[in-house]
C-alpha cells in the first residue's frame, strides 16, 4: 500500500498560504476523483481508496501543524505497515520558482521544518517527495512570514495551470516505480 500526504497547517487562517500547497494539491486530487477524507485518526484525516487496478492507497492531510507532520506520518505508516519508500510527501519548496517541481526519493529537509520532522519521526530520509516551488525566496525576507503569506493572483494562476500536471504525477506515482516517475518528469519542461 502507498501513502500520499499533503503537508500544510490546519485552520482557516492558513487555507491559501504558501506553506499549505501540499493540502491544496491533495484537495485538487480528491475533487478530481470524487473522494473525501472520511477517516479521522492519528491527528490527521485520510481515506483508503483504490486506483484503476484495485491497488489500495491512502491519501492524507495531517491535522498537526507543519512542524509536527512527522508524528502523523509515523503513526499512520506504523499502523498500516507502510515502509518509508512507499510514502510520497507533497510539500512547498521555497528554493524553486513558483510552480516548478522536483521529485526526490531521499535527502535532507532543505530547511523545511515539516520534512525535518518527518525525517526525525521516521528515523529515515528515504521517503519520496513532490516538492513544488513557492519562490523565489529572497534571503532578505522573513521566512516564517513568507511561507505563511498568501499567493498573489499571478502566482495562483501559474499554479492552477499546473494542477493537471501535479495530479498526473500523483496518479502515475500509484502506477509506476518512483525511479521511472523521476525519469518521466524531472528536468522536463512542462
Amino acid at each position: 500500500m502507498k501513502l500520499i500526504v499533503g503537508l500544510g497547517n490546519p485552520g482557516k487562517e492558513y487555507i491559501n498560504t504558501r506553506h499549505n500547497l501540499g493540502y491544496i494539491i491533495v484537495d485538487q486530487f480528491l475533487k478530481k476523483h470524487n473522494l473525501n477524507l472520511n477517516k479521522s485518526k492519528f491527528s490527521g484525516k485520510f481515506i483508503i481508496a483504490s486506483f484503476s487496478d484495485n491497488f489500495k492507497f491512502i491519501i492524507a492531510k495531517p491535522e498537526t501543524y507543519m512542524n509536527s507532520s512527522g508524528e502523523f506520518i509515523r503513526k499512520i505508516s506504523d499502523y498500516y505497515k507502510i515502509e518509508p519508500k512507499e510514502i510520497l510527501v507533497i510539500s512547498d519548496d521555497k528554493d524553486q520558482k513558483i510552480g516548478d517541481f522536483k521529485l526526490k526519493n531521499n535527502g535532507s529537509s532543505g530547511g523545511h521544518n515539516g520534512l525535518k520532522n518527518i525525517i526525525l519521526n521516521l528515523s529515515s530520509s528515504d521517503f519520496n517527495r513532490l516538492k513544488i516551488g513557492i519562490g523565489p525566496f529572497e534571503k532578505s525576507y522573513n521566512l516564517v512570514k513568507y511561507v505563511l503569506s498568501s499567493f498573489s493572483n499571478q502566482e495562483k494562476k501559474i499554479l492552477e495551470e499546473k494542477f493537471v500536471l501535479y495530479l498526473k504525477i500523483i496518479e502515475d506515482y500509484l502506477k509506476f516505480d518512483f525511479k521511472e516517475l523521476q525519469q518521466k518528469y524531472n528536468g522536463k519542461n512542462f
